[in-house]
Order: C-alpha cells, then structure tokens, then sequence
C-alpha cells in the first residue's frame, strides 16, 4: 500500500511542475504522469535547490531559501534529506508572519526554520519507515519525530506541529527531497539555570 502511494504521490509531483526522465513512465494506478517536455533534460542531474526550482509548487520554499542565504549550502555535495513543504503549507502560516520572516533582519530566524527540514545524508521513505517513533536530528540541531500512521509518513515535534509527507523520494544529485503539507517550526531548547552556590567560609583552627 505505502510503495503505491509513493508512486502515486511521485506523479503528482511531477504533475506539479518537475519533469521525468522518462515520459513513457506511469503510475500504478494507469494514470500517466504529466511532463512538461521542455524540462525534462533539466531534471537530469539536479541538485536539491535546483530540483526545487523546477518545481511551481515550490515558488515560496525557494524564495525563503534565497532569503536565509541557504542556496550555497544546499547546492553542496551533502547529501541531504530535504523535507520541503508546497505553497500551500506555507500557506498556513498567517500572511504577515511570512512577510516578517522574508525580511533581511530576520534571516537567522527564517534559516533555523529551513534547517530543520534538512536532515544530513540520504533518508529515503524506505529508511523513514523503520524510523518509526524515533527522534531525527535536523541540520538546525534540533530533533523532530517521525512517526508512521496508516501508511502515511509524519514528521514534527509534538501534534499540534506535525506535516505528512505526501509525496516521496524525489532523487537528486546530492540528496532526496520528501514534499510535506505544513512548515514544521524548531522547538526552542529550555534554557538551562544553574543553582549559584554559596561560598563555605573556612573553618577556623
């Protein structure tokens, strides 16, 4: 049942706005994937960003990028696990929260929010599955779950900031991107206090 969904899912992504290697390919369903044929060379060899910018679903996940100064990083060799949410996730968020986080002041905030969608090294959904219930370390240092439910694939750190991954396994020149329906926001570490401790007097002889 998953492996049906990832290739349904695949499809639709496509359909979306990125290109196949092969337009003769079809889902299991019999669907045939949408292919724009004028990008389909471009998608050969891709990186993770460029791969994103192939993408029309993708438009406010690439220009947040370019905003957090991430793009330089993102095109090196990784490889690494993007966990990019659509338009419409980001969508969500309310309007003038978005446009604050877009503005140059605020470009460490906006790339501790990107960097935890990344994950170093090649996740791919197989190895995601029997991540289940296991806390994953983010590029940003922060953890978040992954979590398998009905077949579907949810990452986040507690309900109330959890996104389904809704679309699989898209292969890059340095990494996979995994499409999710909610921007995921990093949970703050605690702040740790310590006890001051008072001096002992010396005893007297």
């Amino acid at each position: 049942m998953m492996k049906n969904t990832m290739i349904v899912g695949l499809g639709l992504f496509m359909a979306a706005g990125l290109a196949m290697a092969n337009p003769a390919d079809k889902a299991k369903d019999g669907s045939k994937y949408a292919v724009d044929q004028g990008k389909d060379k471009m998608v050969k060899g891709l990186d993770v960003v460029d791969t994103a910018i192939a993408s029309k679903d993708h438009t406010t996940l690439v220009a947040a990028v370019k905003a957090a100064d991430l793009v330089a990083t993102l095109k090196g060799e990784g490889p690494f696990t993007i966990f990019a949410p659509t338009n419409a996730a980001f969508e969500k968020l309310p309007k003038e929260a978005l446009a604050d986080l877009l503005k140059p002041e605020n470009k460490a905030k906006l790339a501790s929010i990107l960097t935890f969608h990344v994950v170093k090294g090649k996740v791919m959904a197989a190895d995601a599955i029997k991540l289940d219930g296991k806390e994953v370390e983010t590029v940003n240092g922060a953890k978040f779950m992954i979590k398998v439910k009905e077949g579907k694939v949810m990452i986040g750190s507690d309900e109330k900031n959890m996104a389904t991954v809704t679309v699989t396994d898209l292969r890059c020149s340095n990494g996979v991107i995994h499409v999710i329906d909610t921007v995921i926001m990093p949970v703050a570490k605690p702040a740790t206090t310590t006890t001051p401790t008072t001096p002992t007097a010396p005893r007297g002889n």
